[in-house]
């Protein structure tokens, strides 16, 4: 007879597997070229590749678009996560029912759909035509890339703090506002704090891909904008440089670690990403 013990690593025999396979085998692989010449030789030129003006200007690009698209993504999504856990039950599952669908998309889908509305002879500036109104030319910008990232993202940063939430006790609430709180007290001392592991959640989910991303700038920047991402992926497929992308990638995940640990400080258990 199985045991408890055997059950359990039987149990967790795929998902080891697929973290072996996934996650482990190729970062293993990026760590190994990133510290290794073509010839096999250790090195650390290719981490300090980063500090060229080229890549310190993508990287810092990158970092102030992605912090921008997070605030946005932040100030949009916390009123709306309050709105959704006031209605009803019913309403509510159908309100987050329609910002989860387009995720079902895939992602180029998405970013191209915008690339159709935005450019100059799109729908969007047809349709101001047809009323006379001036066009917009904001594509091949970066308000075209921060528009990608808030619409690709919104939802990573709505569900967690949705999720935190909506797990509050509605009796915490009515016990301030006995106590002669008012509503932007209880805000800020009751709920704020509360819905922290939820929002620290969301500003992980939302500034990592967007400083990792390239499809964005590329499709709404036009491939003239270059973010760190753009430059990793020109690393890797146009010029085959193995050793410098793998380097540029490991500094990446610098950025990477720090955010995992901030979400693990302020969200020990896990509410912000139990959705």
């Amino acid at each position: 007879m199985v045991n408890k013990k055997s059950s359990r690593w039987l149990l967790s025999g795929p998902f080891l597997v697929w973290t072996v396979a996934f996650i482990m085998i190729p970062l293993v692989i990026i760590v190994f070229y990133g510290l290794t010449t073509a010839d096999g030789a250790f090195t650390l030129s290719n981490i300090m590749q980063m500090g060229t003006p080229e890549n310190v200007k993508a990287l810092v690009y990158a970092l102030v678009l992605s912090l921008i698209s997070t605030v946005i993504c932040l100030v949009m999504a916390y009123p709306l996560a309050m709105i959704l856990c006031d209605l009803k039950i019913g309403a509510t599952g159908f309100i987050v029912m329609i910002f989860i669908i387009p995720m079902w998309m895939n992602f180029l889908l998405r970013t191209l759909a915008w690339q159709t509305l935005l450019e100059k002879t799109g729908v969007i500036n047809l349709l101001l035509a047809h009323f006379n109104l001036p066009p917009i030319n904001i594509i091949n910008t970066p308000y075209a890339i921060v528009l990608g990232m808030v619409y690709n993202f919104l939802p990573f940063m709505l569900l967690p703090i949705y999720n935190v939430l909506i797990k509050i006790d509605p009796n915490v609430i009515n016990a301030a506002r006995d106590l002669g709180a008012d509503s932007f007290q209880t805000f800020w001392r009751i709920t704020f704090p509360l819905s922290i592991p939820g929002v620290v959640s969301g500003i992980t989910m939302v500034f990592v891909p967007a400083l990792t991303t390239f499809i964005i700038s590329d499709l709404l920047g036009g491939a003239k904008i270059l973010l760190i991402g753009n430059v990793i992926e020109q690393k890797f497929k146009q010029t085959n440089n193995w050793n410098v992308g793998s380097g540029l990638s490991l500094v990446l995940m610098v950025f990477i670690l720090i955010s995992m640990a901030i979400m693990q400080r302020y969200d020990k258990d896990g509410e912000g990403v139990s959705f």
